[in-house]
């Protein structure tokens, strides 16, 4: 059954509410359990659990997220941005499980930006890492007080009660009370020592594993409102924002007067912005009563523009630049191990490829928009914001209007997905910029063509490899050549003056242990930076969903060249030792034993060899650690005489860690993948002309359809002793590769450059 639920309104807070914000992590009357960065669970506030604000004991509130009213409900604050990975509903179950409630009786809100929270970012996958110990503690903290109060009340050792569905049972007596009748009582209660605090046994958990719905469901299905772009305020203004359409441009003059004579519209202005790419860029603000006006002004709107550098960009002269750099050493040298040269000359087989793969747009359902609000007494802003990452918002906003942080109230809504668009906070000051010249609450809605040409883009990318294999076929040599984009941004230098630096674009920066790195005895891996002024961001696995689909491609063109099953070739790479130096994606350290089983267990789930395929028909494999997660792929395909090609079977196996939190939310990331990856992989790529993204829209940048969806998803989770992890990255990169592999093993041809709707699928 689905927890009840609710969300904060979307209306301006109270002075009272706001006062709460600021203190609670400050210190105050009511005591507050919070989640620090370092992992640790501290009070925020001295004395007992029932003191000032709670000594009424209307509610037992143990901590910042768990309230539990008398009539035994039970709220519990979800912290972390709800951007469609199903978090608002997995990381409230493990506070239950320990809380030891019934899900049917817990109603689940979304919390504000808050201090006392601790971390509320939504991405890389962490969100379920950072916080499951700790939410374990925070709901085993509050069963235990409730024992606690219900042993005092009968006079009985708390070793001889037991907490179970929302109730303290003493079992010899056969007594039972709920916990909305010890609220009272608990509120009266410190807060334990943590070494008095017991988890669940796992064996023991009846909520963590199963299959629950998310608790925002019925909302959506039925269209209530919950994302930012629903938010209604009083006397709210509506807004569009205009960009020059060569990125990094800015605007000069434009028919403001002409704009502003329009039915609806409020007010047209131009807004300065600043240099930085991810800030608030330069451009035209139209302001009116509704959407629509503010809309149809805008195709009235002429402005001139002053272009700047970036009207030299285009992909063909990117791709000139990185051919001629690919026969220059690379700018730097990311690993070196053993002699590339002498191992390629002494190889048995050689191979060389050139694996590219263009700009994409994270392309979110729900377009970026922001609602601001400024009190006109004291300039303090409140918003209202579909983000991923609300803390870097708020900040951003302080530095950009010189605002202390205190003055900055954010309210986290829904987002109609991210990918990591939304960690970007560019919209955001957007917004406040246009809400402080207009002094009235204004919410900013950017069009699809906005969102699509001034996207912070995944980089595009350029490998230039060559690999060798020896006379038993052994992996002996690999080279990589990425050239990459970089943006130029001002450090300061040691002596105190301003320089500049290129820096890679998220994504943008090969790691020296990428594999198969630090498995090949003679490995060089480069790297080139092309400077541009295009704005490039987190997308969904960030470096890993492309690395992934150029590194096993090239394996498995490899393992073709040595006569090798490419199973047993990766097999063979990877080795019987764990990586002892050096370590992997974010410093974790890359445990192999994990990844061979991953592997093994696709192999076996798949059927791996124990199918000759028709002709046009072939399967592929690819595996790769992303954000902690190990996964492992098998894509069957089918491609027809005329070239077209359908994802039969897609085979996944994931290890995750010792839990799986939602069953049946772990199954719609591994779906939603899948799914996501076929549709990056087969379609969207961005032209780039004179500065422009010549795309505007889904007309010219589609998405998978229902109909090219894979037949068959098959989900594996291996349950594994080792630190729960997210889910909503890790399955992604070895979707490409592993459809691309199958595509050469039914065909002949081998896919070097997305998209597929690029490449000629027609048999060889």
């Amino acid at each position: 059954m689905s927890a009840r639920h609710d969300d904060l309104k979307s209306a301006p807070v109270s002075n009272a509410r706001r006062s709460f914000l600021r203190q609670s992590a400050a210190g105050g009357s009511l005591l507050a359990l919070g989640v620090f960065g370092n992992g640790a669970i501290a009070a925020l506030a001295q004395g007992q659990a029932g003191a000032g604000a709670n000594a009424a004991a209307a509610e037992f509130s143990p901590n910042v997220f768990i309230r539990i009213a008398q009539d035994g409900t039970v709220t519990l604050v979800s912290k972390q941005p709800e951007i469609g990975q199903g978090i608002k509903t997995s990381l409230p179950m493990v506070i239950a499980e320990e809380l030891e409630v019934d899900w049917k009786d817990v109603r689940v809100v979304q919390g504000d930006l808050n201090p006392a929270y601790g971390s509320q970012g939504a991405g890389g996958s962490t969100s379920t890492p950072t916080n499951y110990e700790n939410f374990h503690r925070l709901g085993a903290t509050a069963r235990t007080i409730l024992v606690q109060a219900a042993s005092q009340a009968w006079g009985v050792p708390a070793a001889e009660c037991r907490a179970e569905r929302g109730a303290v049972l003493h079992d010899a007596s056969r007594r039972r009370l709920g916990y909305g009748e010890l609220v009272k009582a608990a509120s009266r209660l410190p807060v334990p020592d943590a070494k008095g605090v017991k988890l669940k046994d796992p064996a023991a958990y009846k909520l963590l594993g199963t299959r629950v719905g998310g608790v925002d469901n019925d909302k959506v299905v039925s269209g209530k409102p919950l994302f930012g772009i629903d938010v209604q305020l009083p006397g709210m203004l509506y807004a569009v924002y205009v960009k020059c359409p060569v990125l990094g441009g800015r605007p000069v003059s434009a028919n403001l007067d002409a704009i502003k004579a329009m039915p609806g519209v409020k007010d047209a202005f131009i807004v300065e912005g600043t240099d930085n790419l991810n800030g608030l860029r330069p451009g035209v603000a139209i302001v009116a009563n509704s959407t629509w006006n503010a809309i149809r002004a805008r195709k009235k709107l002429v402005v001139q523009w002053d272009e700047g550098e970036g009207a030299h960009h285009s992909w063909s002269g990117f791709l000139a630049q990185a051919q001629a750099a690919a026969k220059q050493p690379g700018v730097a040298t990311m690993r070196r191990d053993g002699d590339i040269e002498t191992a390629l000359s002494g190889a048995a087989r050689t191979v060389e490829a050139a694996y590219v793969y263009p700009f994409i747009s994270h392309a979110s359902m729900e377009p970026q928009n922001c609602t601001a609000s400024i009190d006109p007494k004291d300039g303090s802003v409140e918003l209202w914001v579909p983000t991923q990452n609300p803390g870097a918002g708020q900040a951003l906003v302080a530095s950009t209007f010189n605002l202390p942080k205190e003055k900055i109230t954010l309210h986290i809504t829904r987002s109609g997905g991210g990918f990591g668009r939304r960690l970007s906070s560019d919209f955001i000051v957007d917004a406040v910029a246009i809400a402080q010249k207009v002094k009235a609450p204004v919410k900013l809605t950017w069009m699809r063509e906005d969102d699509l040409q001034h996207d912070h883009f995944r980089a595009g990318g350029f490998h230039f490899l060559r690999g060798g294999v020896d006379e038993q076929g052994k992996l002996v040599a690999w080279h990589n050549h990425f050239v990459t984009f970089a943006n130029r941004v001002e450090q300061k230098e040691s002596d105190g003056s301003t320089g500049s630096v290129l820096r890679p674009g998220s994504g943008g920066n090969l790691s020296g242990d990428e594999f198969p790195g630090r498995w090949a005895p003679n490995c060089l891996l480069e790297q080139t930076p092309l400077e541009c002024r295009i704005p490039m961001g987190p997308w969904r696995a960030p470096g890993s969903n492309v690395f992934a689909w150029v590194f096993h491609s090239f394996i498995d063109e490899l393992a073709h060249a040595a006569g090798r099953d490419p199973i047993e070739f990766r097999l063979e790479i990877l080795g019987d030792k764990d990586m002892v130096a050096g370590t992997g994606e974010r410093g974790v350290p890359y445990n192999v034993a994990r990844m061979r089983n991953v592997l093994k267990a696709v192999a076996e789930k798949s059927g791996w060899g124990k199918r000759k395929f028709a002709r046009g028909q072939g399967a592929g494999v690819a595996f790769h650690f992303s954000h902690r997660g190990y996964v492992a792929e098998v894509a069957e395909v089918t491609v027809s005489k005329e070239g077209q090609l359908k994802v039969d079977r897609v085979v996944v196996v994931t290890d995750i860690g010792a839990q799986i939190v939602n069953l049946s939310g772990a199954e719609n990331q591994v779906q939603g993948s899948v799914i996501d990856g076929l549709s990056t992989l087969m379609y969207p790529a961005l032209n780039i002309e004179k500065g422009r993204i010549v795309q505007s829209n889904f007309h010219d940048y589609p998405m998978l359809r229902m109909p090219d969806t894979p037949s068959r998803i098959e989900t594996h989770f291996l349950k594994t002793d080792y630190p729960v992890t997210g889910l909503g990255e890790p399955v992604f990169p070895p979707l490409a590769p592993a459809v691309c592999n199958a595509i050469f093993a039914a065909t002949g041809k081998r896919v070097r450059e997305l998209p597929l709707s690029r490449a000629d699928l027609s048999w060889s």
